[in-house]
């Protein structure tokens, strides 16, 4: 009879450090998507104060960026495996940066409208 053990050894974790940093990294990016849904949710009243949407417009605002990012889930994902992941996670990050500049001076809602749905797609999923 044969002994199955899965777990890994101790000793794995102290060889591959680089694992718990593409964790970290990982988690970060994640952390930006969680850190602009939370500021737009507390933002939401002022929003509706000073731009002065629609319902509908309101709506789109909150729920563009994730009908956009599920919509190019599977795209980005190829592209990914041809450019590099890596890359794309940079690249994603620095351009979600910069959009979520432009949502922040955004003065109509239809410029919030597309600089939500730009942050679809710069974001990571």
């Amino acid at each position: 009879m044969t002994s199955i053990d899965q777990h890994p050894k101790a000793t794995d974790d102290v060889r591959r450090p680089g694992r718990w940093i593409a964790l970290a990294v990982l988690v970060l990016a994640v952390l930006l998507v969680a850190v602009d849904a939370t500021v737009l949710g507390l933002a939401t009243p002022f929003l509706s104060e000073d731009l002065a949407p629609t319902g509908n417009q309101l709506l789109w605002i909150g729920d563009v960026y994730s009908f956009v990012i599920a919509g190019l889930l599977v795209s980005m994902g190829s592209l990914g495996d041809r450019i590099g992941r890596k890359k794309l996670l940079l690249v994603g990050a620095v351009a979600f940066g910069a959009v979520s500049v432009l949502n922040a001076y955004a003065t109509t809602p239809e410029m919030m409208i597309v600089a939500r749905a730009l942050l679809g797609v710069a974001g990571p999923p």
